[in-house]
């Protein structure tokens, strides 16, 4: 882990989780393409109001990025990189955009936790995100689910 900051974090709670100390390091990650959206994903986090996020299938494979899955560790950090918390990845689910629901808007805890909001920012974020493979999103597209529950905090 290059990221000396959750570096510290990750080896704070190894040390009160002894359990772990094999597992595999985590990944370290910033939500949302911007300094104030990833800025205040990460303050949801903390507070235990976002508790899920939602990558493209499309993207993370465009990316060769691994797909999440239940157990995994990752470090939250503000836009600067540095470490906020600890999230322990709880359910994967694959579900197309056009069948994501008020329930799951409401887990990802951005904005005023409608459907509508979360499916204008999440088309602005896909857009975004697959705009340098020459792709678009579409509503059939699948997106990444993936619920966590926060386990460590300094």
């Amino acid at each position: 882990m290059e990221n000396a900051s959750a570096r510290n974090l990750w080896g704070d709670y190894l040390d009160q989780h002894l359990e772990y100390a094999f597992v595999e390091a985590p990944k370290v990650i910033h939500f949302c393409n911007n300094e104030q959206d990833a800025n205040t994903c990460a303050a949801l986090v903390k507070e235990g109001i976002k508790r899920a996020t939602s990558p493209s299938l499309l993207g993370l494979q465009l990316r060769k990025e691994a797909l999440p899955k239940i157990g995994d560790f990752m470090v939250v950090t503000d836009w600067e990189g540095e470490a906020q918390c600890l999230v322990r990845t709880t359910h994967v689910r694959f579900r197309p955009f056009f069948s994501i629901d008020e329930a799951y808007a409401r887990l990802e805890g951005e904005g005023d936790k409608s459907l509508a909001y979360w499916k204008r920012v999440h088309w602005d974020y896909y857009t975004e995100e697959l705009k340098p493979f020459n792709r678009k999103p579409s509503e059939s597209m699948i997106v990444v689910c993936q619920e966590f529950e926060k386990v460590f905090e300094r």
